[in-house]
């Protein structure tokens, strides 16, 4: 098996992959003036369509404020009205970080996930895929601002989908929020903070608790890392500090999983080859994007509002991902307070790769359909 794709690059490696773009009014329009009834297979459901929703002198939760902030947002499939006029289809899917929309539209992806009969299937669902604040085509420190672009949390993050979903496409309420590792808790988020706004979450590769040990460190390990190099300058660095590379490898060591590695990494010359190709695929990475993502999480916490949860939840983890083991009991102890929850972990196989398992729907895919079918029971 090759060294897989790391997730942290995804978003470079995958440039050209969406559909053409269309404006916020033309997709809200669609959605607005929908008919009743399943979409047509004829009606281009699985052709992306690209949008911006555009906020003028945005505040976020620390006080802090933008000008201009730009969330770019892609479409799969149509909007479907039921008998009183409201959009009862549509899914939100949430990336992990460092990737973006165009991470979820891989052929793996699209197979999985999208295709007919998929758990997702665009023939009969709508599915909105956001790029996070600070990831993507949205907003970014490596926009132009640099260190002055405000600092986003996790509720920052959650806020804004909320605002895309609400006002730029019109639709009050989902079918179902799906997010892998920072999505993952984002999910848990939107179930939290709009306990009403959809009928289910799956949250996939995550704990509902704050980020700690393996997964706490190496997010320090990487940050102090690029601020201590002497090409830092404040963030107002002139090419990207070296640093930023090296901090590469260590996340991508991180994410994959112990028994994979153990199997592709068997000597010192294959030990070479996976830290040039990390390199070569985080080259088009920006440090300062990649510490306001890693320092985003820091405001997560789930756990004291999960009783409050009324949505439908069903977790996905993984056996063989060391920042979210299933020995420490953690997601076990949460789902005790969800009153409609349900989890499953995923055992380890020849063909999972840890915490990266996330990225490859197709080790996953039974358990979306489990939750698709659980959703639609009622």
């Amino acid at each position: 098996m090759a060294i897989a794709v790391t997730a942290l690059a995804m978003c470079a490696l995958l440039q050209g992959c969406a559909g053409p773009a269309r404006s916020a009014t033309e997709l809200r329009a669609a959605a607005g003036t929908a008919a009743s009834g399943a979409p047509s297979p004829q009606s281009g459901v699985t052709t992306p369509r690209e949008g911006d929703a555009t906020v003028a002198n945005y505040k976020f939760r620390d006080g802090e404020t933008i000008d201009q902030l730009k969330l770019h947002y892609t479409l799969l499939g149509e909007p479907h009205k039921n008998q009183k006029g409201v959009v009862d289809n549509a899914i939100l899917l949430l990336h992990w970080t460092g990737a973006s929309s165009k991470a979820l539209l891989t052929p793996e992806f699209q197979q999985s996930l999208f295709a007919p009969g998929a758990p997702f299937d665009v023939t009969r669902y709508l599915v909105i895929i956001p790029d996070a604040i600070g990831h993507g085509q949205s907003s970014k420190p490596s926009d132009g601002l640099r260190s002055r672009f405000p600092h986003y949390g996790y509720g920052d993050m959650v806020d804004l989908q909320h605002k895309l979903v609400t006002e730029t496409l019109g639709i009050s309420h989902l079918r179902a929020v799906v997010g892998m590792s920072m999505g993952c808790m984002n999910a848990w988020q939107w179930a939290e903070a709009y306990p009403s706004a959809m009928d289910g979450i799956m949250p996939v590769a995550c704990f509902p608790a704050p980020i700690s040990g393996r997964n706490l460190l190496w997010r320090k390990i990487i940050v102090d890392q690029i601020k201590s190099d002497p090409t830092w300058n404040g963030g107002n660095y002139r090419q990207q500090p070296p640093a930023a590379a090296a901090a590469a490898s260590i996340a991508r060591m991180m994410i994959d999983g112990v028994s994979h590695l153990q199997e592709e990494v068997t000597t010192p010359g294959q030990a070479d080859q996976f830290i040039q190709a990390v390199k070569a695929q985080s080259s088009g990475g920006d440090a300062n994007d990649l510490i306001y993502s890693l320092e985003a999480s820091q405001d997560f916490n789930g756990e004291p509002h999960l009783g409050n949860i009324t949505a439908k939840v069903y977790a996905v983890n993984f056996a063989d991902d060391e920042f979210y083991r299933d020995s420490l009991g953690i997601l076990q102890r949460g789902m005790t307070k969800v009153q409609h929850g349900r989890y499953v972990v995923r055992p380890t196989t020849d063909d999972s790769t840890g915490h990266l398992s996330m990225t490859h729907p197709a080790l996953w895919k039974d358990k979306a359909q489990t939750f698709t079918k659980w959703l639609n029971a009622n």
